[in-house]
């Protein structure tokens, strides 16, 4: 039996260039043990905090309220599910 391939199409995936992508928030880019954009002062932890929605994706307390407050209507806007906390 031969097998003739008439078409083929590539698909490919990509990661952020990072250590390891559950170290960043996914708004903003920056690390987790640093701030967010929003921040005066890179102090981090208090200034900073993360917040974890119900999907289980985390994020800088400032990028998720911008985010939110936006038209995200109550959406995570790494998978779209519903935030809540």
């Amino acid at each position: 039996m031969k097998v003739k391939i008439k078409e083929w199409s590539a698909v490919a995936t990509w990661v952020w260039d990072v250590r390891d992508p559950d170290d960043v928030c996914g708004i903003c880019q920056n690390n987790f043990d640093g701030v967010c954009g929003s921040c005066k002062t890179p102090k981090g932890g208090d200034e900073c905090p993360l917040l974890f929605g119900e999907c289980t994706h985390v994020f800088h307390m400032h990028c998720i309220l911008k985010w939110l407050d936006g038209d995200a209507k109550d959406l995570c806007p790494m998978c779209k599910r519903k935030w809540g906390e």
